[in-house]
């Protein structure tokens, strides 16, 4: 009987593969990450709408004479956002805005490539196992409609508004991060040992499995409304901290009706639900990372929770330094950087955590006791039992 781990993989994984697919997850979670941060440079820049067609094959081309870049600007000009946001730009102001826009999508064609060129060489050579072939095959996949989303989300900005909807562009943001999450949660998996072989001397109770998993849903929760705030340039207003307008609850909160569209409508709303998303999370997972000192865990759970506390306080107090200087573009990009690495270290500590849980080990041991004990012959022995 073969050694189950957390992946539900046979012991027999070859090695090799392993690390094939371990490389895989890490490269393609550090262009994830890229892609993130570029799409937040974009967007804090008023990049985002400079090209206004989506040719994904040609248009990874910049334009190549004067006469290309003379069109690209006239087509520019035809949008809302250049009479405004941009008013009176010029083409030399105008090509720095669409270099952005212009890498940024060169960025995520990049990232698609990661995903489909690796997958598809892993299935032709046979080394993506059975229980992971689904999960695997669904992130090319969920690039390339990562890719249509984007487009979709530049259209909402071209005819009638001056930016993009805040709605599209928090699905972007929740599309991106679904990926990161299944390759953040592979790659967690493929460096597990087998479990059989750990040599923790305790498990993670479902009360903790269930109290980082809530953490991390808590946190999900917070940087997807993070994505309203962008959308709606709610970081431009009330910044000032602890109180907005000199109140708990900012004027003009509930002025919209119907009144659940303020959360993703409503600048101020927006704001103040993210400001208490972020310090709620935060409160509770420092709360866990205190509690795990002394608590019963093993102990990769038990760094990866203190790091999960570290790395989510950074972020909160990023957040507030953001707010109190109107968002400048650097703070901005390193803000959105750190939420992401945030919502990996608790996706980590997740999963380590249901890993390694008492149900989990319980398993793996009894499976591992009822294996047949290996009995080594040697060569004289077999030589004189005929």
């Amino acid at each position: 009987m073969s050694v189950p781990n957390d992946l539900g993989l046979p012991g027999a994984l070859p090695e090799r593969d392993r690390l094939a697919l371990r490389r895989w997850m890490l490269l393609s979670i550090v262009a994830v990450f890229f892609a993130v941060a570029v799409g937040g440079i974009t967007r804090l820049t008023e990049s985002g709408l400079s090209i206004t067609e989506w040719k994904p094959v040609s248009g990874a081309l910049p334009p190549s004479n004067d006469m290309a870049w003379a069109a690209e600007f006239t087509k520019f000009q035809q949008i809302p956002q250049a009479s405004s946001t941009h008013a009176g730009i010029s083409l030399s102001q105008f090509k720095w805005i669409y270099w952005w826009e212009w890498f940024h999508r060169n960025v995520a064609r990049t990232v698609g490539l990661v995903f489909a060129i690796p997958w598809l060489l892993f299935m032709v050579q046979g080394r993506i196992p059975r229980q992971l072939r689904v999960r695997l095959t669904a992130l090319p996949l969920l690039t390339l409609g990562q890719g249509a989303l984007g487009w979709y989300m530049v259209q909402s900005g071209l005819v009638e508004r001056i930016s993009v909807s805040a709605y599209r562009l928090t699905a972007h943001l929740g599309l991106a991060l679904g990926i990161l999450a299944v390759s953040v949660w592979t790659y967690s998996e493929l460096r597990e040992r087998s479990l059989a072989e750990q040599s923790e001397p305790v498990a993670t109770s479902r009360r903790w499995r269930r109290a980082l998993l809530s953490a991390t849903v808590l946190l999900g929760i917070t940087v997807l409304s993070g994505g309203f705030v962008a959308g709606l340039r709610g970081g431009r207003i009330f910044n000032e901290f602890p109180l907005m307008g000199g109140q708990v609850v900012p004027p003009g909160y509930g002025t919209l009706t119907p009144w659940w569209s303020n959360a993703f409508e409503n600048p101020a709303a927006a704001q103040f639900h993210h400001r208490l998303l972020a310090i709620s999370v935060t409160l509770f997972v420092l709360t866990l990372a205190w509690r795990a000192r002394s608590a019963p865990l093993p102990q990769r759970v038990q760094q990866a929770v203190f790091v999960f506390g570290a790395v989510i306080t950074v972020q909160l107090l990023l957040g507030i330094t953001t707010l109190l200087l109107a968002v400048p573009v650097p703070l901005g990009v390193l803000h959105q950087f750190t939420g992401v690495l945030a919502l990996t270290a608790a996706l980590v500590a997740t999963q380590r955590a249901i890993a390694s849980g008492d149900d989990t080990v319980s398993v793996a041991r009894n499976a591992a006791a009822a294996r047949p004990a290996r009995v080594t012959v040697s060569p004289v022995e077999a030589a004189t039992t005929g």
